[in-house]
């Protein structure tokens, strides 16, 4: 498999349910999209083959939680910008985007019923801010409790 080419699993994604390949230069366009979207980080197949697994539950978890989401595949060779973008640490991550604006990110795979209420809950919760964007500034010499 070359940089360009995805696991039979995730190609399965875009020729059967719709979902968008995503590449590092194509993601802002995918991001004006109205609506809730979901980026799939799978990461490297040999190394997290867990990243498969999730690329075949994602459109069940869709179906069923009656869900209407866009899924982009993000493609090897811009997973990482992606996942720099979003404050992803761990491979396979599910990233919840709403009005092309941040929302939660679902790492790891789960049982069904967990991935079930973990996806839902996703799916409710607000737009907040990405992980990578404002670091918290604390003083080192900085005292406990209030001044």
């Amino acid at each position: 498999m070359t940089a360009t080419t995805l696991p039979a699993v995730m190609q399965r994604l875009l020729d059967r349910f719709d979902a968008t390949r995503i590449e590092a230069d194509t993601l802002a366009a995918f991001l004006e999209r109205p609506g809730t979207s979901v980026l799939l980080l799978a990461g490297d197949p040999v190394q997290f083959p867990e990243g498969l697994d999730v690329a075949v539950v994602l459109p069940e978890l869709r179906s069923a939680l009656a869900a209407d989401f866009a899924i982009g595949v993000v493609a090897p060779g811009s997973q990482d910008a992606v996942a720099r973008r979003y404050g992803v640490q761990r491979w396979p991550s599910l990233v919840f985007l709403r009005d092309g604006q941040y929302v939660t990110t679902v790492s790891g795979m789960h049982d069904w019923t967990e991935y079930l209420k973990l996806v839902e809950a996703a799916l409710a919760m607000p737009v907040s801010r990405a992980p990578t964007i404002g670091i918290p500034v604390v003083s080192a010499h900085a005292t406990p409790g209030c001044h």
